[in-house]
């Protein structure tokens, strides 16, 4: 619906908001701030949560061979407070609910960013989401042939099919592939089964998200965290949430090793490698966010922390952690 930038201006940092207007593109600006690093965070937020309010009612939900469309009742989220629980409790389905789950992370990050502002731009930026809403319950509204003449006007324009928005958060959240990926993890399950695919969803994002660790990457982001930190001697560490719809029922924590498919290669220096499972943890009960995000933090601030784990014994739990070694591998 809108993509916003930050400008200089007179001594100080405009954040601008960029929309089709009846009469084309219009540039207005939203507030202004003293320095460039208290826009920057505010900017950002701002572009996600347009882009994650926008895009699910921009497109049609091609689930299971039809035509259909994604929900509205995130919007209310983008303005009240209260509401916003409400993006973490859905099940509608796993494409949907993670881009809830990230626009709830992207209202909190403004949240945070705006807490150190003054109170006049706060308003502005509060402001700046109302007329936001309004924009897109406006188009909505007229494209479904429910308005009336009696409701007010809006200067932003929308149109189904053709999002204005910036749309690259670093996951890659709203692209093509993302959302058939997780159209494809969810085709056959029942409503239950879905529920609990869900669940596992936001735990994996969440602990991704507080994770601080720049080298976990979410290679399915509704089943499976990876990550393998520089200098961690060829160790890495995968996460792995159960199949919905399958026999195993528990969490897999996994310390795996590259090992060089040219036995004469050093590790470390190897043209190719195959990895092989050193040490594997099956969890009891379902993992919290947080107990995952400690994971990802231990083993970026210390990468050799993997070999250590390697060298647990089964029946032990993990250093620094409360996840005990259910079965070793041989190499």
């Amino acid at each position: 619906m809108t993509i916003y930038s930050q400008h200089a201006a007179r001594g100080k940092t405009q954040i601008l908001a960029t929309y089709q207007g009846p009469d084309g593109v219009v540039s207005k600006t939203v507030t202004s701030l003293a320095e460039p690093r208290l826009a920057v965070p505010v900017v950002d937020a701002l572009n996600r949560i347009s882009a994650f309010a926008t895009v699910p009612v921009s497109i049609h939900d091609r689930r299971e061979r039809r035509v259909g469309r994604y929900p509205r009742t995130h919007l209310a989220a983008l303005t009240d407070p209260a509401a916003r629980a409400a993006l973490l409790g859905g099940a509608h389905s796993l494409w949907y609910e993670y881009v809830c789950l990230r626009l709830h992370q992207a209202l909190v990050d403004l949240e945070s960013a705006v807490s150190v502002l003054p109170d006049t731009v706060s308003r502005a930026i509060r402001s700046e989401l109302e007329a936001e809403k309004h924009g897109l319950q406006a188009g909505l509204a007229e494209f479904s042939g429910t308005s009336s003449k009696g409701d007010p006007e809006t200067e932003r324009c929308w149109e189904f099919g053709h999002p204005f928005v910036k749309y690259d958060d670093g996951l890659d959240t709203l692209s093509d592939k993302t959302r058939e990926q997780l159209d494809r993890r969810e085709s056959g399950l029942t409503s239950e089964e879905r529920e609990k695919a869900v669940a596992a969803l936001r735990v994996l994002v969440t602990a991704h998200s507080q994770g601080g660790d720049e080298w976990a990457s979410l290679d399915d982001p509704s089943c499976r965290l990876f990550t393998e930190p520089y200098d961690s001697d060829g160790f890495y560490l995968t996460i792995e949430a159960p199949e919905p719809d399958g026999d195993e029922t528990s969490w897999e924590i996994e310390v795996s090793r590259w090992a060089p498919d040219d036995p004469e290669e050093e590790p470390g220096n190897h043209t190719s490698a195959t990895g092989h499972t050193v040490v594997g943890c099956t969890l009891p009960v379902s993992p919290t966010a947080e107990e995952i995000a400690h994971l990802l933090k231990s083993v970026d601030e210390k990468p050799l922390l993997l070999a250590e784990w390697a060298e647990t014994p089964a029946g032990t739990a993990l250093s620094g952690t409360a996840m005990v070694v259910t079965e070793r591998y041989d190499l």
